[in-house]
């Protein structure tokens, strides 16, 4: 009772002021920081710089303040910093990246062997650990660019079951003692929108790709709050630590809504959350139910479904108008199927929530803009800012679509550097010109909110500002960018990390600028992304974070 309680007040007026106001930030005096080169967008988003800036209750006051004849209760000295708004990443996952920072992180195996070993030293370590669980394998990255085996693993750690999910999030690896569990066998079939891998002989691999990989997951005891607390407080302390003030968390379970209402409830949010509902969570008819949530402080933002159109390009998931150029038999997968799809739009628009969904691959972008636009022709809806999650390969007839229907394309740029070894190989040379295709959306006049999808990929939004920019990984290649008329100026990669995030969640009005009345959230950083070589953004270091005013980050030699 006492949860409908507050779920009635929640509704009442679409927030959780009644329930939040109680646990209002801590009242801060006015104060002046000085001594910078402050970077903002105004409200129209033009660049605009400024050389000081008074804050009082944790939000901007006025910038380029006449001290003078302004009373001053406290002054900062910038020490002729550079100051930012807090960076806005508009697609990852929160308790994703906490767990990927307390597990078995793969990113630099350079073999499936290597691999192997890496979590067989992790085991060692955590023996308590009644499963192995991590991630961050590519095979795209080793020698033989083969998935790789549940023998591989065997051979290092048999006593434990091991789950590893790829890189991508879109495929899992598993040894045999997790597939006995599961009782995973040559006679069990892949499910809908997913695949277990098989050898010639019919066995499971151990590789299971989307949809199936439920099939071992599901045996894998759920974080409780202790666990989702602790996942929270490092993945928070990392953010932080990398100039990221606000997220967009892209996909949350009934358990974890639960979880972040109580967090908030009791001001135990140290980063800015506006978290999207998992579309295939079986309590999405009582979440929406509950409407909008948006606390009195801005940290606890819910009034978005994220929905699943395919998988991922490098597992081959992605969802293809016609095959895979290196593999003329595969067209990808789709994860919600067609006729699923007007049952959901039409709930999830209908109860006034925004629909983000999730289409890498050219079929899945057609069949979501084909959805939105069927369902604006019945049921309206067009202003809630609908978006589509990572838009990766787009037909170039689908391009202009986005605009002209008005749904966000909520891209990565570190997925295209991440991306060009094999993504030409996937697509071809003719489909590639519709990948990534960053300028082309903006030009189009879509406004163009930028992530990093962590832990999928690193969360740095520096590694991202440079890849908008350059096209180029960290170590320059190629020499001229990898299809280098897709790059943003600086000024656009900015606005897509700072206002367009602010504006795809509809809070444009408190967050993304340093204009009076939005919230104190910024950084300050040891060099001027704005003048430097652009080939040097991504060594930018945050010396300081600042969420309303307050500090919460300040690097070791700061």
């Amino acid at each position: 009772m006492k949860k409908q309680n507050i779920y009635q007040k929640i509704r009442k007026i679409g927030m959780l002021v009644s329930c939040l106001c109680l646990i209002a930030l801590p009242t801060y005096a006015n104060t002046l920081i000085t001594n910078i080169k402050g970077y903002t967008l105004n409200t129209e988003g033009k660049l605009i710089t400024f050389s000081n800036m008074l804050i009082d209750n944790g939000k901007v006051v006025a910038n380029n303040v006449d001290s003078t004849t302004t009373k001053i209760h406290q002054t900062i000295d910038g020490n002729g910093r550079i100051l930012l708004p807090g960076l806005i990443d508009a697609h990852g996952h929160m308790l994703g990246l906490g767990a990927m920072l307390t597990k078995v992180d793969l990113r630099e195996s350079t073999s499936a062997d290597d691999a192997a070993r890496q979590v067989a030293d992790y085991a060692f370590a955590n023996y308590s650990l009644p499963w192995i669980t991590g991630g961050g394998w590519n095979q795209e990255l080793w020698s033989d660019r083969a998935f790789p085996t549940a023998a591989i693993l065997d051979k290092k750690i048999s006593n434990k079951p091991v789950w590893l999910r790829r890189v991508d999030g879109h495929a899992g690896w598993a040894n045999s003692k997790a597939l006995a569990i599961a009782g995973i066998t040559k006679d069990t079939p892949s499910p809908v929108g997913g695949q277990i891998v098989k050898d010639a002989d019919g066995n499971p691999t151990g590789v299971f790709i989307d949809n199936a990989m439920e099939l071992i997951s599901a045996h894998i005891p759920p974080p409780d709050n202790d666990m989702n607390t602790l996942f929270l407080n490092k993945a928070s302390e990392h953010l932080l630590s990398l100039g990221i003030t606000s997220i967009h968390d892209a996909g949350i379970s009934r358990r974890v809504y639960d979880f972040y209402l109580k967090q908030a409830l009791q001001g135990q949010l140290d980063i800015r959350i506006y978290a999207m509902i998992d579309a295939t969570d079986p309590e999405l008819d009582s979440m929406l139910s509950n409407g909008p949530i948006r606390d009195a402080n801005d940290f606890l933002s819910i009034r978005s479904v994220k929905a699943y159109g395919d998988g991922a390009l490098g597992s081959r998931g992605a969802a293809l108008l016609t095959p895979y150029t290196d593999a003329p038999h595969q067209h990808g997968l789709l994860l919600t199927q067609p006729e699923q799809m007007t049952p959901l739009f039409s709930k999830v628009i209908g109860a006034g929530f925004q629909l983000n969904y999730h289409a890498i691959g050219d079929k899945a972008n057609h069949a979501a803009l084909n959805e939105y636009e069927a369902t604006f022709a019945s049921l309206g809806g067009e202003s809630l800012r609908h978006r589509i999650e990572h838009a990766q390969v787009i037909a170039p007839d689908d391009l202009a679509r986005f605009s002209a229907l008005g749904v966000l394309p909520s891209m990565q740029p570190t997925h295209a550097t991440s991306d060009k070894n094999m993504a030409e190989d996937r697509l071809g040379k003719e489909r590639i010109k519709g990948a990534y295709a960053w300028k082309t959306l903006l030009e189009s006049g879509s406004r163009l909110p930028l992530g990093s999808d962590f832990p999928v990929e690193l969360a740095n939004p520096f590694y991202g500002l440079h890849a908008a920019v350059t096209r180029q990984d960290r170590n320059n290649q190629p020499v001229n960018g990898w299809y280098a008329n897709e790059a943003l100026t600086i000024e656009q990669a900015f606005k897509g990390f700072t206002l367009d995030a602010a504006y795809a969640a509809h809070m444009e009005d408190t967050l993304g600028t340093l204009t009076p009345g939005t919230w104190a959230d910024f950084i300050l950083v040891n060099q001027d992304i704005f003048s430097i070589d652009p080939k040097d953004i991504w060594k930018t270091q945050v010396l300081a974070t600042y969420v309303a005013g307050k500090q919460v980050y300040s690097a070791p030699e700061y």
